[in-house]
């Protein structure tokens, strides 16, 4: 996938357009600019479409779905959780809340190093907050945090034994 430093640097290059040229077209300073192109300055979509229309290009954005690649653990781990997801809501966390408090208590004893120790942290502050959307965005998400949060769960004991042997099996 290319940057937006690397389509912004393509149409300067295209259009014989210099940071100078760009600057003066876009009212946005030449510091700036060249902190883009570096990338030590995020660059928005909107900022790049910005910059592109001054040059003549607009910016397209194409969106697909992908299979992550995920070990079996994490799968397996990322299947079980996602149907805890579907048993949370504001009744079943709060019955559920001491086992988890009890569960990080656990964790927090045993477990040592970075990212493990933070993700616990993270888990706590969402339990504290009784964050629910934030809940499920950790048991269901895909992307490398979700994963490693789920490493050090608390929510071992919650899923019913016989929907936990459905998961695993379907799991294989």
């Amino acid at each position: 996938m290319t940057s937006r430093s690397e389509v912004l640097r393509e149409v300067m290059l295209e259009t014989g357009t210099t940071q100078s040229d760009l600057s003066r077209l876009s009212g946005v300073r030449q510091p700036s600019i060249s902190g883009f192109l570096s990338g030590r300055v995020d660059l928005s979509d909107d900022q790049l479409d910005r910059l592109l229309s001054c040059m003549g290009f607009r910016l397209e954005v194409v969106r697909r779905s992908v299979v992550p690649r995920l070990t079996r653990s994490e799968r397996r781990s990322w299947q079980l959780h996602r149907r805890l997801s579907t048993l949370l809501n504001r009744q079943s966390f709060e019955n559920w809340k001491p086992t988890i408090e009890r569960n990080l208590d656990r964790l927090t004893e045993r477990v040592t190093g970075q990212p493990h120790e933070r993700n616990l942290d993270r888990w706590r502050q969402l339990v504290d907050h009784s964050d629910l959307p934030g809940l499920h965005r950790v048991l269901t998400g895909l992307d490398r945090d979700s994963i490693e949060m789920r490493e050090v769960s608390p929510m071992s004991g919650l899923l019913p034994d016989e929907q936990r042997r459905e998961v695993l099996k379907a799991a294989g």
